[in-house]
């Protein structure tokens, strides 16, 4: 039988009686029709805790359910990954914010480089950051995850650069003439994964990262497109040096 699992943005403990969000309520009860007494799985996605939950009311206007137990989900990977993603167009980078969380993705930094397509102003922006939030959850509900990767605000990438911490983890920038292999690196516990837009780095890109310390990682002979490129590689560490 199929597992529901709800990501409930909220408080939740064992006992509780908690009105769902609307769009999970209207979800389960307009999409599939679910009727009270239900079993569903909630988490709350900051403190890998889900519960075994049933519903208690379904109307019109809410949808409540009732908590039970809850239990730590241990599916997290050892590898704690960053992708710093040039911002890719339209559904692309859709596509990128739902499979790295399938594949154990930690953190997510939407990056506007030199040859970005996209242009977000702030209100274009904070739209956008809710969207690919809520692709995230929507990819832990169907992945089994309980801890929802950590998606910030798009930042140009010198802002980014200029913010990393002295002592940040292995720094990876995919480039067609890296030199350095995934299993040549050696990874322990974390690493930062830096992917260009739609054509990639530009040259004031590239001399940026270098500074900043960024070795040029090169996953095979040919060029990957940017929905394509972060993917493999975080596929290729997870299999390395992670649980994949």
């Amino acid at each position: 039988m199929r597992t529901i699992r709800i990501h409930a943005d909220m408080p939740l403990s064992s006992g509780a009686d908690i009105a769902l969000p609307a769009q999970a309520g209207e979800h389960l009860a307009r999409v599939l029709r679910l009727e009270v007494g239900a079993p569903v799985v909630l988490f709350a996605g900051h403190d890998g805790i889900e519960y075994d939950a049933v519903l208690s009311a379904v109307g019109k206007r809410e949808v409540r359910a009732t908590l039970g137990e809850g239990r730590v989900v241990r599916n997290e990977s050892p590898l704690s990954l960053t992708l710093a993603q040039g911002v890719a167009r339209g559904e692309k980078m859709d596509l990128i914010v739902q499979k790295a969380t399938e594949l154990g993705i930690t953190r997510i930094v939407p990056l506007i480089t030199e040859r970005s397509e996209v242009k977000l102003d702030a209100a274009r922006a904070e739209k956008r950051l809710l969207h690919w939030r809520a692709v995230a959850a929507s990819a832990c509900e169907q992945s089994g995850r309980a801890r929802l990767p950590v998606i910030e605000a798009a930042l140009p990438l010198s802002a980014w650069l200029g913010a990393l911490d002295a002592e940040a983890p292995v720094r990876l920038a995919l480039l067609p003439e890296g030199t350095v292999r995934p299993a040549e690196l050696g990874l322990t516990a974390s690493a930062v994964l830096a992917i260009g837009p739609e054509g990639g780095f530009g040259e004031r890109d590239r001399a940026a990262l270098a500074t900043a310390g960024f070795t040029g990682l090169r996953l095979g002979p040919r060029i990957l497109r940017t929905e394509t490129a972060g993917l493999a590689a975080i596929a290729a560490l997870q299999a390395l040096y992670g649980d994949v």
